[in-house]
């Protein structure tokens, strides 16, 4: 989601203008308009006119309204959003109080007012930052290079965002020529480090990736420290720390793959919440062998688990893959979201919601997308009468 404007008052009421690009951004949408919100969308209205003689035309315009919100449906399929409502706002086409249903797109932006009772709260805003800001959430940063191409790259807990791409054309090394080659070379160095620091915050201390095939990444690495010492760019030079130098097969991103899976960046990226959500899944694992009742999995027995409050103060743990919210029925994704805020609002537990693009979310999705750590052992959850799950089937415990 691309955050085209906000203007919050302060008391909490407010607008923001939003610019969904992925599938994903059509389920933030949908959790954050309500009923009585002002929602401004482009639409397409069919208009009836009348002539001097008496005969009328009907035509379809595009125009820009603005309803108050009635109801939502949500179609994930298409990943439209379909809001109902009576205009707020006259138009040249429509008058006050007409009944109208905005279709909410991929690629198109809309406009959230909310006001009164259903001002922005903490909650609301939380959506719009995890929604719209990954650098927030990073992990990682990442450059994936060959000699005139490079991706600059960050990595959240769910997903990689390419920030930017750049290419330029370096002399090839020809006869008594080098010295075009290395100047080139030089300007391409310097094109990705200035991207970098207008991307990256160097005040957080975070590992950055440089990977690449042969030396283009060490020659990089090398190109930021001197630049550093020459500038007196203290912040730079205080990440040499976090400089990772990797081999790489291509500079094209689908290699950050092959990359994460190195040892050396294993080992350096044990702080960061994929080696976390991997200790997690290794916990449970092992717990899980103990078979002393403090590991259960799947939907009935989680939730089974949640109701007697084991899951809460004191080392509960829910762990649910993103793919469960993902599910075709939004009923079953709502009854997830419930089962979330349950453990991490009221029983006071940790909710980790790990990615299927992972491999900790992959293993999580073959114990059927959800598992939890209890703080105090139950027995024979799955020998009790299981809790009803409307229309669940295995298209709603995966991807």
């Amino acid at each position: 989601m691309r955050l085209i404007k906000q203007n919050f008052e302060r008391d909490g009421s407010g607008f923001v203008t939003l610019f969904p690009e992925d599938p994903e951004d059509m389920w933030y949408a949908y959790n954050l308009i309500r009923p009585k919100d002002l929602l401004r969308a482009s639409a397409i209205r069919r208009v009836t006119t009348e002539s001097s003689t008496g005969s009328t035309s009907s035509t379809r315009v595009h125009t820009t309204l603005t309803i108050r919100v009635a109801s939502l449906d949500f179609d994930p399929q298409s990943s439209q959003l379909h809001v109902s409502g009576r205009i707020a706002e006259e138009t040249k086409f429509t008058k006050v109080g007409q009944y109208h249903t905005l279709d909410l797109e991929l690629q198109r932006n809309f406009t959230l007012e909310k006001d009164g009772e259903e001002a922005w709260d903490s909650v609301a805003r939380g959506t719009i930052k995890e929604a719209c800001d990954p650098v927030k959430s990073a992990d990682v940063w990442a450059v994936v290079m060959q000699e005139g191409l490079a991706n600059l790259a960050v990595l959240t807990g769910a997903r990689t965002v390419l920030r930017q791409r750049i290419e330029v054309s370096i002399p090839r090394k020809r006869g008594g020529r080098a010295s075009d080659h290395d100047k080139g070379l030089e300007r391409f160095f310097q094109t990705i480090l200035d991207t970098m620091l207008r991307q990256i915050d160097l005040t957080e201390s975070k590992p950055i990736l440089l990977a690449s095939p042969g030396f283009t990444a060490s020659s990089f690495q090398k190109f930021i420290l001197d630049t550093a010492i020459r500038t007196g760019n203290k912040s730079l030079a205080a990440q040499k720390a976090n400089l990772v130098v990797v081999h790489s097969s291509s500079g094209h991103l689908h290699s950050l793959n092959e990359v994460l899976q190195s040892p050396e960046v294993s080992a350096r990226l044990k702080d960061t919440q994929y080696a976390r959500e991997g200790k997690l899944m290794d916990d449970f694992m092992a717990l899980l062998r103990k078979d002393d009742g403090r590991a259960w999995y799947g939907p009935n027995e989680v939730e089974k688990a949640v109701e007697k409050g084991a899951v809460g103060r004191g080392g509960g743990v829910l762990l649910i893959s993103n793919a469960l919210f993902r599910a075709q029925d939004v009923a079953i994704r709502r009854r997830w979201v419930r089962l979330a805020d349950k453990v991490r609002d009221v029983e006071g537990g940790e909710v980790r919601t790990l990615s299927s693009e992972h491999e900790s979310g992959k293993r999580l999705d073959g114990l059927g997308g959800i598992a939890a750590i209890l703080t105090f052992p139950l027995d024979d959850l799955d020998d009790e009468e299981g809790v009803e799950i409307p229309n669940r089937n295995e298209n709603d415990l995966q991807v």
